[in-house]
């Protein structure tokens, strides 16, 4: 596990386990493109980089 986070590039597992989300919730706020991340092909990638900025925003705007 470990490794993985360490990886500039998650899968969605990593994503929910990072953000403490349900995959199934996670997949959702994609569909709606409310999280930043990008289709390769059938699956999701996302750049932490790109998470943890979008989480800071997120956390400015409430």
């Amino acid at each position: 596990m470990a490794k993985q986070m360490r990886d500039p590039v998650m899968t969605i597992d990593d994503l929910a386990v990072y953000l403490k989300l349900s995959t199934s919730t996670l997949y959702k706020l994609c569909a709606e493109g409310k999280v930043p991340g990008q289709k390769v092909g059938r699956h999701w990638r996302f750049h932490k980089a790109l998470i943890d900025q979008w989480l800071c925003e997120r956390r400015e705007t409430r």
